[in-house]
Protein backbone atom coordinates (compact mmCIF):
# COMPACT_ATOMS: atom_id res chain seq x y z
CA UNK A 1 0.00 0.00 0.00
CA UNK A 2 1.42 3.14 -1.00
CA UNK A 3 1.93 6.27 1.11
CA UNK A 4 -0.29 9.02 0.32
CA UNK A 5 1.74 11.84 -0.95
CA UNK A 6 1.92 15.26 0.77
CA UNK A 7 1.14 18.36 -0.48
CA UNK A 8 3.73 21.17 0.48
CA UNK A 9 1.55 24.52 0.79
CA UNK A 10 2.40 27.94 -0.40
CA UNK A 11 5.12 29.41 0.67
CA UNK A 12 5.76 33.08 1.61
CA UNK A 13 8.19 34.52 -1.11
CA UNK A 14 9.09 37.85 0.23
CA UNK A 15 9.86 40.34 -2.28
CA UNK A 16 14.14 41.25 -2.83
CA UNK A 17 15.23 44.49 -2.27
CA UNK A 18 18.76 44.25 -2.48
CA UNK A 19 19.10 44.12 -5.89
CA UNK A 20 17.68 47.84 -6.63
CA UNK A 21 19.71 48.75 -3.40
CA UNK A 22 22.89 47.42 -5.28
CA UNK A 23 22.22 48.98 -8.89
CA UNK A 24 22.27 52.38 -6.72
CA UNK A 25 25.12 51.73 -4.76
CA UNK A 26 26.94 51.07 -8.22
CA UNK A 27 25.71 54.19 -9.65
CA UNK A 28 26.61 56.26 -6.60
CA UNK A 29 29.82 55.44 -6.80
CA UNK A 30 30.50 55.70 -10.49
CA UNK A 31 29.41 59.02 -9.81
CA UNK A 32 33.12 59.35 -7.95
CA UNK A 33 34.48 58.74 -11.87
CA UNK A 34 32.54 61.96 -13.49
CA UNK A 35 35.05 63.78 -15.35
CA UNK A 36 35.90 67.32 -13.39
CA UNK A 37 35.35 68.70 -17.27
CA UNK A 38 31.55 67.79 -17.43
CA UNK A 39 30.91 68.08 -13.80
CA UNK A 40 31.03 71.73 -12.03
CA UNK A 41 29.64 70.34 -8.56
CA UNK A 42 32.05 68.84 -5.79
CA UNK A 43 32.58 64.91 -6.93
CA UNK A 44 31.63 63.78 -3.39
CA UNK A 45 28.26 65.41 -3.63
CA UNK A 46 26.15 63.56 -5.48
CA UNK A 47 27.39 60.44 -3.77
CA UNK A 48 26.70 61.34 -0.45
CA UNK A 49 22.79 63.21 -1.31
CA UNK A 50 21.83 59.44 -2.50
CA UNK A 51 23.31 57.65 0.35
CA UNK A 52 21.27 59.86 2.51
CA UNK A 53 18.53 59.38 0.37
CA UNK A 54 19.29 55.25 0.37
CA UNK A 55 20.10 54.99 3.88
CA UNK A 56 16.25 54.88 5.27
CA UNK A 57 14.94 52.44 2.47
CA UNK A 58 18.32 49.86 3.01
CA UNK A 59 17.99 50.35 7.11
CA UNK A 60 13.80 49.47 6.51
CA UNK A 61 13.99 46.12 4.26
CA UNK A 62 17.93 45.65 3.95
CA UNK A 63 17.57 42.41 1.87
CA UNK A 64 13.55 41.88 1.84
CA UNK A 65 10.48 44.13 1.45
CA UNK A 66 8.76 43.48 4.94
CA UNK A 67 8.33 46.65 6.42
CA UNK A 68 5.52 48.95 4.24
CA UNK A 69 5.82 52.65 5.03
CA UNK A 70 4.10 55.03 3.28
CA UNK A 71 6.96 57.50 3.60
CA UNK A 72 9.59 55.12 1.96
CA UNK A 73 8.10 54.94 -1.27
CA UNK A 74 8.43 58.94 -1.32
CA UNK A 75 12.06 58.67 -0.53
CA UNK A 76 12.78 56.25 -3.05
CA UNK A 77 10.92 58.19 -5.72
CA UNK A 78 12.68 61.43 -4.62
CA UNK A 79 16.14 59.55 -4.89
CA UNK A 80 15.22 58.14 -8.27
CA UNK A 81 14.34 61.43 -9.54
CA UNK A 82 17.63 62.88 -8.33
CA UNK A 83 20.01 60.41 -9.62
CA UNK A 84 18.06 61.40 -13.48
CA UNK A 85 18.50 64.87 -12.87
CA UNK A 86 21.63 64.90 -12.19
CA UNK A 87 22.49 62.91 -14.67
CA UNK A 88 20.74 65.13 -17.13
CA UNK A 89 22.94 68.05 -15.25
CA UNK A 90 26.31 65.68 -16.67
CA UNK A 91 24.46 65.87 -20.21
CA UNK A 92 24.20 69.39 -20.36
CA UNK A 93 27.48 69.87 -18.96
CA UNK A 94 29.06 67.51 -21.93
CA UNK A 95 27.03 69.49 -24.56
CA UNK A 96 28.12 72.50 -23.25
CA UNK A 97 31.73 71.53 -23.38
CA UNK A 98 31.04 70.15 -26.79
CA UNK A 99 30.06 73.20 -27.79
CA UNK A 100 32.75 75.50 -26.82
CA UNK A 101 35.59 73.92 -28.85
CA UNK A 102 37.67 72.12 -26.05
CA UNK A 103 36.03 69.01 -26.18
CA UNK A 104 39.99 67.08 -27.76
CA UNK A 105 40.40 64.59 -25.03
CA UNK A 106 38.65 61.79 -26.51
CA UNK A 107 39.15 59.80 -23.31
CA UNK A 108 37.31 62.13 -21.04
CA UNK A 109 34.06 62.32 -23.73
CA UNK A 110 33.53 58.39 -23.87
CA UNK A 111 33.96 57.80 -19.72
CA UNK A 112 31.86 60.58 -19.52
CA UNK A 113 29.27 58.94 -22.19
CA UNK A 114 29.45 55.82 -20.48
CA UNK A 115 29.01 56.69 -17.21
CA UNK A 116 25.97 58.86 -18.51
CA UNK A 117 24.22 55.97 -20.27
CA UNK A 118 24.83 53.41 -17.42
CA UNK A 119 23.41 55.90 -14.99
CA UNK A 120 20.51 56.42 -17.28
CA UNK A 121 19.73 52.70 -17.29
CA UNK A 122 20.43 51.90 -13.67
CA UNK A 123 18.26 54.92 -12.61
CA UNK A 124 14.92 54.09 -15.02
CA UNK A 125 15.04 50.53 -14.17
CA UNK A 126 14.43 51.50 -10.28
CA UNK A 127 12.11 54.32 -11.43
CA UNK A 128 9.93 51.83 -13.10
CA UNK A 129 9.99 49.00 -10.60
CA UNK A 130 9.06 52.02 -7.88
CA UNK A 131 5.66 52.87 -10.12
CA UNK A 132 4.44 49.75 -11.71
CA UNK A 133 1.14 48.76 -10.04
CA UNK A 134 1.60 51.01 -7.52
CA UNK A 135 5.32 49.67 -6.63
CA UNK A 136 6.96 46.60 -5.37
CA UNK A 137 4.95 46.31 -2.02
CA UNK A 138 1.44 46.61 -3.70
CA UNK A 139 2.98 44.00 -6.05
CA UNK A 140 3.85 41.37 -4.17
CA UNK A 141 1.47 38.90 -2.90
CA UNK A 142 2.52 38.16 0.40
CA UNK A 143 1.38 41.99 1.12
CA UNK A 144 -2.42 42.39 1.59
CA UNK A 145 -2.35 45.42 -1.04
CA UNK A 146 -4.27 46.32 -3.71
CA UNK A 147 -2.20 46.61 -6.76
CA UNK A 148 -3.20 49.35 -9.21
CA UNK A 149 -3.63 48.82 -12.77
CA UNK A 150 -0.34 48.01 -14.54
CA UNK A 151 1.97 50.53 -16.08
CA UNK A 152 3.81 48.16 -18.09
CA UNK A 153 2.69 44.96 -20.25
CA UNK A 154 5.04 41.80 -20.02
CA UNK A 155 5.27 39.23 -22.68
CA UNK A 156 4.61 36.83 -19.13
CA UNK A 157 1.51 38.78 -18.55
CA UNK A 158 -0.02 37.85 -22.08
CA UNK A 159 0.69 34.00 -22.10
CA UNK A 160 -1.87 31.21 -20.38
CA UNK A 161 1.26 28.43 -19.63
CA UNK A 162 1.78 26.56 -16.60
CA UNK A 163 4.44 28.30 -13.98
CA UNK A 164 3.56 31.50 -15.26
CA UNK A 165 -0.15 32.17 -14.27
CA UNK A 166 1.32 33.93 -11.08
CA UNK A 167 3.91 35.17 -12.32
CA UNK A 168 5.32 38.46 -10.85
CA UNK A 169 8.24 41.28 -12.24
CA UNK A 170 11.48 41.61 -10.60
CA UNK A 171 13.83 44.05 -10.50
CA UNK A 172 15.76 42.15 -13.18
CA UNK A 173 13.10 42.55 -15.22
CA UNK A 174 12.42 46.14 -15.10
CA UNK A 175 16.42 46.60 -15.45
CA UNK A 176 16.18 44.73 -19.31
CA UNK A 177 13.15 47.12 -19.58
CA UNK A 178 15.26 50.31 -19.23
CA UNK A 179 18.64 48.67 -21.12
CA UNK A 180 16.49 47.61 -24.20
CA UNK A 181 14.75 50.94 -23.73
CA UNK A 182 17.84 53.17 -23.95
CA UNK A 183 19.76 50.63 -26.49
CA UNK A 184 16.61 50.92 -29.12
CA UNK A 185 15.07 54.39 -28.22
CA UNK A 186 11.88 52.63 -27.45
CA UNK A 187 10.14 49.80 -26.12
CA UNK A 188 11.03 46.13 -27.52
CA UNK A 189 8.94 43.65 -26.04
CA UNK A 190 7.47 45.48 -22.85
CA UNK A 191 4.84 48.05 -23.78
CA UNK A 192 4.02 51.06 -21.77
CA UNK A 193 0.60 51.43 -21.03
CA UNK A 194 -0.04 54.65 -18.43
CA UNK A 195 0.71 57.66 -19.49
CA UNK A 196 3.41 58.45 -16.92
CA UNK A 197 5.24 55.82 -18.06
CA UNK A 198 5.63 56.75 -21.61
CA UNK A 199 6.82 59.76 -20.40
CA UNK A 200 9.48 58.37 -18.49
CA UNK A 201 9.94 56.22 -21.39
CA UNK A 202 10.68 59.10 -23.91
CA UNK A 203 12.43 61.11 -21.14
CA UNK A 204 15.00 58.11 -21.26
CA UNK A 205 14.99 57.80 -24.64
CA UNK A 206 15.93 60.90 -25.47
CA UNK A 207 18.85 61.34 -22.88
CA UNK A 208 20.24 57.98 -24.14
CA UNK A 209 19.90 59.44 -27.58
CA UNK A 210 21.95 62.75 -26.99
CA UNK A 211 24.19 60.35 -25.49
CA UNK A 212 25.16 58.13 -27.78
CA UNK A 213 24.71 60.41 -30.81
CA UNK A 214 26.25 63.77 -29.70
CA UNK A 215 28.73 62.59 -27.08
CA UNK A 216 30.21 59.40 -28.51
CA UNK A 217 29.78 60.03 -32.21
CA UNK A 218 32.30 63.13 -31.03
CA UNK A 219 34.61 61.33 -29.06
CA UNK A 220 34.83 58.49 -31.97
CA UNK A 221 36.04 61.27 -34.45
CA UNK A 222 38.24 62.72 -31.78
CA UNK A 223 40.11 59.19 -31.44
Amino acid sequence: MSKPMKVRGPSIRHTRRWPASLAVISVLVLQLLVPTQVNALPRWLMPALGALLLLPLVYMNPFHLRRDEPWLRSVAIVLVGVLVAVNAYYLAGMIFYLGHGDANQGKVLVKSALLIWVTNVVAFAVWYWEVDRGGPFARAPEHEREAERADLLFPQMTVDLDGWKSWIPGFTDYLYVALTNATAFSPTDTMPLSARTKVLMGIQSAISLLTIAIVAARAVNVL
